[in-house]
């Protein structure tokens, strides 16, 4: 049997001089000087020790081996006599008396340096992630989940919330992307629906007289990756109070975060509680999106009426918007590529000029502000060396992409960028309804379960009126984080005669909302009480935390951006039997 070691690979120092010790490791490298001499680094969970070895029957032993073997190194422990202070244990070495191999690597080539993986294929790190985490840089980052979701529970209970677990299996529910279905054997042409968030559920604890309930919720939902979203599966922080509302919900996450990021943050600087409210009008307004970066200081001005009749086409009768900036010193060449950026980000083009050391428009389209140039000038509050970036289209495309284009320029341009911070905002007051781009019909803008400002007088007023139905506000809010969307909350509608009138609106009467909900409308029917609240996203807190630009970074075994696991091989066919057994047929597309 393997004898337990005495000490980890980060443990020994100075003191420890002559004692015996049993260290376990991998073997990270060995530099061999001749056939009685050489140096082995052992790296365990906990860091790295160096083994130097004297002898030449060990040295033939280990010259055997190839990295990333692991070993038990048995030996005695003395002062290093030229030490290593980028080490924590460089202060010492340890001379073998006995080395036994535990775990043979059979790889004469490793698919990548594992101390260098994150410079590897993100595809070879998928595959091979097992040795993609012994990366201590990459280890590192599930550490740091790991303390902070333990903090996180910690925190939540300290607020006398209390942590349950709601179903995995449960039925497919309209929340807005792709269920993963799961057929159930003993149903034939029934299905299961893993949970896409355990809204409802959530919500029946609070009718069911539970005053604080969260949990570290697993959700799944059938949807693309981005950078900041895993396809799949990810989890939130889910929490809901009773007899609460907005403010209640407010105050608690107000408590529970900044400390964490104090604590964990890459960064040392974090806002102050309260965390400023936008509502989600002046947002898209100032910057162009509903989940600003409030780390840039650059604000997006409506410019329609001033370049009205200008003479440049895209200008006419459009929406037009514009930021401008100082300290921007890029090329024409730069510009182009950040134009092009920017189209291809927002589905638009970006038109720009500038202001020259004279105070003269050049560039870009400035002959067309020539005869506008004072109003310009007024306008913009435009100086010597500034930059102007506008956008034009409708209102919603002309939003979109001055959102991106103040993103850029804001990051490009100096001194608009505080970017080693943590800047949070609450962005209030979503509309409970939009048109849909698919549709054109009216649809939920954010959660069907909210309730809307003005309750049912207000739903009953807008019956029939679309212009009226489009100005209701919902109890909605989301917490955003450097431009990231931290987490989507609401006030719940609890009454179930708001929820008839709320979906009547959308062409759903009252016998579609008991036959979609009915576990939660039957519920509510015995007497709920008010209850409000929000799911950051754990993903994505970790991601800040640890100042990493792709979500893959922070998750142990993430899937690809095309939602496979290729280490495991996920999704994979499987036997004829596993189908009959739960009376699935496939109807696979041709192939070409």
């Amino acid at each position: 049997m393997i004898q337990s070691r005495t000490h980890n690979c980060n443990e020994l120092r100075i003191e420890n001089v002559g004692e015996k010790v049993t260290l376990v490791g991998f073997m990270e490298n060995l530099r061999k000087v001749s056939a009685n001499l050489g140096f082995l680094v052992l790296r365990d969970f906990y860091g790295k020790t160096q083994i130097v070895i004297e002898d030449e029957e060990i040295m033939s032993q280990v010259d055997a081996l190839n990295k990333e073997s692991t070993i038990s190194v048995e030996g005695v422990v003395r002062e290093r006599s030229s030490k290593n202070p980028k080490m924590a244990t460089g202060d010492i070495e340890v001379l073998p008396s006995k080395i036994e191999v535990l775990g043979k690597c059979w790889h004469n080539e490793l698919p990548f340096e594992v101390n260098r993986s994150r410079e590897a294929d993100e595809n070879a790190r998928l595959k091979y992630r097992y040795l993609d985490l012994r990366n201590p840089e990459v280890k590192d980052r599930i550490i740091l989940r790991s303390k902070v979701v333990a903090e996180l529970r910690q925190r939540m209970t300290a607020e006398d919330f209390m942590e349950i677990t709601t179903p995995i299996l449960t039925c497919s529910s309209p929340e807005g992307a792709r269920d993963y279905l799961v057929p159930a054997r003993n149903h034939p042409g029934k299905f299961y629906a893993l949970p896409q968030a355990p809204q409802q559920f959530k919500q029946i604890l609070m009718a069911s007289g539970f005053d604080r309930y969260f949990q570290i919720a697993p959700c799944f939902r059938d949807e693309d990756a981005r950078a900041d979203r895993s396809p799949g599966e990810f989890y939130q922080l889910d929490m809901e109070m009773a007899f609460a509302g907005q403010e209640d919900v407010f105050t608690v996450i107000e408590k529970v975060l900044p400390p964490v990021f104090e604590k964990y943050g890459t960064y040392d600087i974090a806002s102050k509680t309260p965390f400023v409210r936008i509502p989600f009008k002046e947002s898209l307004e100032k910057y162009g999106t509903d989940k600003p970066d409030l780390r840039i200081d650059l604000i997006i001005q409506d410019v329609s009426d001033l370049v009205a009749g200008c003479g440049f086409g895209p200008f006419e009768g459009a929406v037009v918007k514009a930021v401008k900036a100082d300290g921007f010193e890029g090329s024409r060449k730069v510009i182009d590529k950040m134009c092009d950026a920017i189209e291809v980000e927002s589905g638009a083009k970006a038109y720009w000029f500038r202001v020259d050391e004279n105070g003269e428009l050049v560039g870009g389209i400035s002959k067309f502000m020539a005869d506008i140039k004072d109003k310009v000038f007024e306008s913009l509050g435009l100086q010597a060396g500034d930059i102007c970036f506008m956008a034009a289209g409708d209102k919603g495309q002309a939003t979109k992409t001055a959102g991106v284009m103040r993103r850029m320029l804001g990051q490009s341009a100096k001194g608009h960028f505080d970017a080693e911070r943590y800047e949070f905002c609450w962005i209030v007051d979503f509309p409970m309804y939009e048109i849909g781009e698919e549709s054109g019909e009216l649809e939920f803008c954010h959660n069907p379960f909210s309730m809307p400002q003005g309750g049912a007088e207000a739903l009953r007023e807008a019956s029939g009126d679309m212009e009226k139905a489009l100005a209701i506000n919902a109890y909605q809010y989301d917490l955003v984080c450097n431009g990231v969307e931290l987490s989507s909350g609401a006030v719940r509608n609890h009454d179930p005669e708001i929820m008839i009138e709320a979906f009547k609106l959308v062409g759903l009467g009252e016998e579609d909302v008991k036959a979609k909900f009915p576990a939660m409308y039957n519920a509510f029917t015995y007497g709920a009480p008010p209850h409000a609240g929000i799911a950051p996203g754990v993903d994505r807190m970790v991601m800040l935390l640890a100042a990493e630009d792709s979500i893959r970074e922070i998750i142990p075994f993430p899937m690809n951006k095309n939602a496979q696991d290729i280490m495991m091989g996920a999704p994979a066919e499987v036997e004829q039997k596993q189908l009959d057994d739960v009376h699935i047929a496939l109807n696979l597309p041709k192939e070409d």
